[in-house]
């Protein structure tokens, strides 16, 4: 099989120096040439592995957290594939509807000055597909740079025609089902972009707000006469108080016992509003009385809903006031919040103000503060699914790991709430639901809703829905998309053409496990178990592993306004200070956190980032999961893992029968790294697989064995040389299995060192590492370790570090004419250590040779 030409020749001398640069030049392309990554490629003796992507979104751009997610996801990956197993890895990418739809429509308010409105829908989808086409790969380029083995063949994006159909489909018999169905409910809503969105995309900061003390006049009814009395209520959001329609109280307050079945009467208008009993007041705070705005607060609807209240809605979707007495019609809402202060305070009926911490809620895309608002939407009955997503990992069909992330699964699976899935956009899967009106006067009653996968299918639907002729149907499509989450909800089964019969649906799903970070436990697996019990009977997967948050070196989440987002790519090819400057001020950054978080990269790369290479990051993410729910990343650690590369490169530039007790020692810890490995695979425990290697390579191989055997390889006569042999097939032996096992993890310099390795049985050798078997126990297992070989190699280690001391205490070095100058010395001080004779000749003797002058002396002592 030949190798990329671009890539360094095997052939030729190994380079002095490992170089991260030199070494991921081009494997990547010819993997991928070769068809290594695809599942077809190569026998099936062992199974099927399949996992997919958490798909990234399309405007996109590589993060740490990407980082951490591919490496783990790419060392599952080739871990399989190197077991024997039909292995598949499938790409794709979200359409990631509010942020594309943003995104596309600043760049058309800076380049034409237009808006989506002014082009309309349609030309509007046009210029959102055409960015996509131009920029929205940007996340598979740098996917490939770290070397993720995904079968690029099968990539999909969740608006191509196979997903979208899936989507449809999905929605259709759901909807027809009644488990999709629509409501008038609040929604959390953003003014700056007219739609509702998801939890997910809200952010809560608690501030410091001013509580406003203000007073509803009481019109007590009383037999056969009217009693005036004051209930002072505190409100944080004043302008919302335009439309209460109630005021609540708690049941055991005593103080407000006696005002059960009276009503207030709003200051503004002469709306009469009951004074309701519920146990959700707090007693404690304020007056215990507090106002209710069932169409604008979350915890008011439910009041609303209990007591059966009126909902008043103030606000349209840009955030105007509207239902209000004309001093506030129109009006901005923050500005009526002023407005409405200053007219209680001229009715002589505001009281005072306290300062209150408040949890605020922020739209991410936008910035702005979301409005809870009531609009008829979409909304999926989770009810079922969620008690059937709760139970099967009650029951051990679907393992989470770790566990503790169970209390979470079973809190929100056991209290799920239905699903609002309607968008207010155009870039996304349009609702396939049409508004029915009949063209008949006399029916008054045929307002419905029908979906369908074409128009005419929907007509048919209406038609015998309300038993009349087609001609009679008026429909109208709704104009919102779904929630992408939609559509990432079955990304498990539409990939493979779901709902139509395919080759790769039968083998490939269900799934085998799914790995993703576990902010997203709710949002995006609970909906794919969820729906894939709902619409393919069956669980996605069978097992999730759920890697840790990403946080910079001090313990902080990572975010642009610090200045500490780190891109992986800057890591791999390194950059200077200056160029992490010129990064902040591309950003859309205020100017004063520009300098802050200029001093805090100061602080954190004095002199910038240094090149660590893709193969030294993987490791490094790899190895920090053992920190639990949060990685602190060190920059440095990581390149701590690049010098850890040049060991190898060294171990491997240095070697380009009965065995000796370092033989069977080294094979032994060869053994013991290799079920180790196996075993943490088994367990997701990245940690204790990359603690193993590392130990491994650099403790036991490079510092211990590599020394010892040194002298061995150096020796000229023959039974020196018979010896030396023995010592080359062990070096052999520990090298190329060594590399196998650091394969799934460091795949670059894994594979340029394998490739420079000399073949055992060159017909036979798989064309990359990649390819070649995962090490099993049975390798190596007649490297039994025994006591009596762990107290030699003891021995011989406690002499290594005794003659490295010596060395540098006598500034000796490996040169004759430098041992010659202090032999006197060295002799007087190994008498005085009482190493016996045979001791030394068992556990040292190769050693000894790097002293030839000293040799029969040393073995006289």
């Amino acid at each position: 099989m030949c190798l990329p030409s671009c890539v360094s020749d095997v052939l030729s001398p190994l380079p002095d120096s490992y170089s991260p640069q030199f070494v991921e030049a081009a494997w990547y392309s010819w993997w991928e040439k070769q068809g290594f990554f695809k599942p077809e490629y190569g026998p099936n003796p062992c199974g099927v592995f399949m996992m997919c992507i958490p798909p990234p979104n399309v405007t996109g751009s590589l993060h740490l957290g990407h980082a951490l997610t591919n490496a783990i996801q790419d060392c599952l990956t080739r871990w399989h594939r190197m077991r024997g197993e039909t292995t598949l890895w499938n790409p794709g990418c979200d359409h990631a509807g509010i942020a594309t739809q943003v995104v596309v429509e600043k760049k058309l308010m800076k380049e034409r000055k237009m808006s989506r409105h002014d082009l309309g829908r349609e030309n509007f989808i046009q210029e959102v597909w055409k960015w996509k086409n131009e920029k929205g790969d940007r996340i598979y380029h740098q996917l490939k740079k770290l070397g993720s083995s995904l079968d690029w063949d099968r990539a999909c994006f969740t608006m191509d025609d196979k997903l979208s159909f899936a989507v449809q489909e999905a929605f259709i018999r759901m909807h027809e089902e009644g488990v999709i169905y629509r409501s008038k409910r609040l929604v959390n809503w953003s003014c700056t972009l007219n739609s509702a969105i998801s939890d997910i995309e809200v952010r809560s900061y608690l501030l410091m707000f001013i509580s406003l003390m203000s007073q509803c006049h009481s019109l007590l009814s009383m037999i056969n006469e009217w009693e005036n009395e004051e209930v002072v209520v505190a409100t944080t959001r004043i302008e919302t108080m335009l439309g209460d329609t109630a005021v609540a109280v708690h049941p055991n307050d005593s103080r407000y016992q006696h005002l059960n079945g009276k009503m207030v009467v709003h200051p503004f208008c002469d709306r009469k509003m009951p004074i309701v009993f519920d146990d959700f007041v707090d007693m404690s705070f304020g007056t215990g009385a507090v106002k209710i705005t069932p169409a604008h607060d979350h915890n008011d609807y439910e009041v609303g809903e209990r007591h059966k209240l009126p909902f008043i809605n103030i606000l349209d979707e840009n955030g105007l006031l509207i239902n209000v007495p004309p001093p506030f019609l129109g009006m901005k809402r923050f500005e009526a919040r002023k407005a409405v202060l200053q007219a209680l305070k001229d009715l002589g009926q505001f009281k005072e103000v306290k300062d209150n911490p408040m949890v605020v809620p922020v739209c991410s895309r936008s910035k702005d503060i979301v409005e809870p608002l009531l609009k008829p939407q979409w909304y999926v009955d989770c009810r079922e699914m969620g008690k059937q997503a709760a139970d099967v990992v009650r029951n051990g069909e679907l393992k989470i790991i770790p566990d503790h992330h169970l209390k979470t699964w079973f809190n929100w699976m056991d209290n799920i709430r239905d699903w609002c899935i309607s968008r207010q956009l155009w870039w996304g899967h349009r609702i396939p639901a049409y508004f029915v009106t009949l063209n008949d006067p006399s029916d008054m009653d045929g307002h419905y809703w029908v979906s369908g996968r074409s128009q005419e299918e929907a007509r048919e639907k209406a038609a015998k829905r309300f038993n009349v002729t087609a001609d009679k149907i008026s429909l109208r499509q709704d104009e919102d998309v779904l929630d992408t989450w939609f559509s990432s909800g079955i990304f498990p089964f539409s990939i493979f053409g779901w709902p139509n019969e395919s080759e790769d649906l039968r083998v490939f799903y269900p799934g085998t496990v799914l790995e993703t970070g576990h902010d997203i436990l709710f949002f995006w697996v609970a909906r794919m178990v969820m729906m894939s019990l709902k619409l393919t009977g069956s669980l996605p997967f069978k097992e999730v592993y759920l890697h840790a948050v990403v946080r910079d070196a001090h313990g902080r989440k990572m975010s642009k306004s610090l200045g500490n987002v780190i891109d992986p790519l800057d890591v791999i090819t390194g950059i200077s200070l200056e160029g992490l400057y010129a990064l902040l001020m591309d950003s859309n950054l205020d100017p004063l956190e520009i300098e802050k978080a200029k001093q805090g990269q100061k602080s954190d790369y004095p002199s910038g980032i240094p090149e660590c290479g893709t193969d030294a990051l993987r490791f490094a993410l790899c190895a920090y999961t053992s920190q639990g729910r949060d990685i602190n990343l060190d920059v440095n650690r990581i390149l701590g893992y690049r010098h850890f590369c040049n060991k190898l490169w060294n171990a491997v530039k240095f070697l380009c029968g009965s065995e000796s007790v370092s033989d069977r020692w080294i094979l032994s810890r060869l053994s013991a790294a290799v079920a180790l490995c196996d075993s943490g695979f088994q367990a997701y425990d990245f940690s204790t697989i990359t603690t193993a290697i590392y130990n491994f390579w650099l403790y036991e191989l490079c510092d211990v064995y590599l020394e010892s055997v040194k002298p061995v390889l150096s020796r000229t006569d023959s039974e020196g040389q018979k010896q030396a042999d023995i010592c080359r097939q062990t070096l052999y032996t520990c090298l190329e299995v060594g590399l196998r096992l650091l394969s799934p993890l460091m795949p670059f310099v894994t594979e340029e060192l394998f490739q420079r390795l000399p073949r055992r049985h060159a017909q036979d050798s798989p064309p990359s590492i990649c390819v070649t078997p995962y090490p099993e126990t049975s390798e190596v297992s007649s490297a039994q370790r025994s006591k009596d070989v762990d107290r030699q190699m003891e021995f011989v280690m406690s002499v290594v570090k005794t003659i490295r001391s010596l060395r540098a205490d006598y500034n000796l070095t490996k040169t004759r004419a430098d041992c010659e100058t202090s032999h006197s010395t060295l002799h007087t001080h190994l008498q005085l250590t009482r190493f016996s004779r045979d001791a030394l000749i068992q556990g040292l003797g190769q050693y000894l040779y790097l002293y030839g002058p000293f040799q029969t002396e040393w073995e006289s002592v």
